[in-house]
């Protein structure tokens, strides 16, 4: 049995905004360069952004993303 090679996330740079521990992803898909972020928070961990088409647009969704859940305001 062969097992295929693991998707490990390729972190490009990690930061904290308002309590949260944001970590933004590269990875390629079908040629294209995509860009994830990940949310870590006192509750756990959630997929902020889950596609972004550079580093610029990944922070600023991921920004919001947080913003909205400190403001309480629906998604």
């Amino acid at each position: 049995m062969v097992f295929p090679e693991p998707d490990y996330p390729h972190v490009i740079l990690a930061f904290t905004y308002r309590g949260f521990q944001l970590a933004i992803e590269e990875s390629e898909d079908n040629g294209l360069t995509v860009f994830s972020v990940w949310a870590d928070h006192d509750r756990g961990t959630a997929i902020a952004v889950p596609g972004a088409l550079s580093r610029r647009e990944a922070i600023y969704k991921a920004r919001r993303w947080v913003d909205q859940r400190l403001n309480g305001a629906p998604t």
